[in-house]
């Protein structure tokens, strides 16, 4: 029961095989891997770039209360008066 028998190791020979037999499967398997994480990183940083760039530009508030006028609201109260 605690020995392995030749059909145990067979198999264990042909995992062994199959995993790093050959030309080097599982390194070029993480190369594979490892340009897709970069080409997605790539995708996701390009992505915000445009989002960037597409966005509206902030609008902000003066403190005080003080509002400026535009050019057309000074047009417009000048019609009422």
């Amino acid at each position: 029961m605690g020995s392995l028998s030749i059909w145990h190791w067979i198999i264990v020979l042909l995992v062994v095989m199959v995993l790093f037999g050959g030309r080097g499967k599982i390194s070029s398997l993480m190369g594979d891997f490892a340009q897709g994480i970069k080409a997605f990183k790539k995708g996701m940083s390009e992505d915000e770039k445009t989002a960037d760039a597409k966005s509206e530009p902030v609008k902000t508030i003066e403190a005080g209360g003080s509002t400026s006028k535009t050019e057309a609201e000074r047009r417009a109260e000048s019609v009422r008066s």
